[in-house]
């Protein structure tokens, strides 16, 4: 499936589009080649674009004045991810995006989501569902992390994202969880030991 043919089918699962409206749609993003390691958005700059995946995995992480590194989000195949609060007040990123893996993904900018929102009802409709998911999943985030303990964290995020833990590395699904690599790794050790 190619990155247009991918978008098309991903809005179709939020709002229904004729032919020409979804070509109108899929001609506002432009498939983006991503190498390993790359930035996609970078503090001091404004994110221009909102990315959805098409390929491969990113990592979305703040930088605190002593360089202690913190993972705000992953994406991976299907999924969206931008410095959100950059993109949409069009401000300096305060996050940076990276590429885990060679990533191949279809990117807006933010003037033509603009343009596409402005000229068809079922385009605003698509942008706000995402936007509405998006807060709805910050919020349990939110309330998990000081509801659960970090075992239930974890035991949480490798049952609802089982396909994203063997792609990240550890240090960052430890800071994502917030907890140390050290404190993860007596976690998973436990686990298995459990098991056997």
């Amino acid at each position: 499936m190619t990155g247009t043919e991918s978008i098309i089918a991903y809005i179709n699962r939020s709002v229904q589009l004729n032919k020409e409206e979804a070509l109108t749609f899929s001609e506002a993003f432009r498939e983006v080649k991503i190498k390993k390691r790359q930035f996609i958005v970078q503090p001091q700059f404004v994110a221009k674009c909102r990315n959805y995946v098409v390929k491969g995995a990113f990592r979305a992480y703040v930088v605190d004045d002593s360089g202690q590194d913190s993972t705000i989000a992953f994406a991976i195949e299907d999924w969206w991810i931008t410095d959100y609060n950059s993109y949409i007040l069009q401000k300096p990123a305060t996050m940076f995006v990276v590429a885990l893996e060679d990533s191949i993904i279809m990117e807006i900018p933010y003037e033509k989501e603009l343009a596409l929102k402005q000229m068809n009802h079922q385009f605003e409709t698509f942008f706000r569902i995402r936007a509405e998911r998006t807060a709805a999943f910050m919020q349990q985030r939110i309330i998990a992390n000081l509801t659960l303990t970090a075992e239930e964290r974890y035991e949480a995020f490798i049952n609802k994202y089982p396909q994203i833990v063997q792609r990240v590395p550890q240090y960052a699904l430890a800071s994502y969880l917030g907890m140390t690599t050290e404190f993860l790794s007596r976690i998973r050790n436990k686990k298995a030991s459990s098991k056997s």
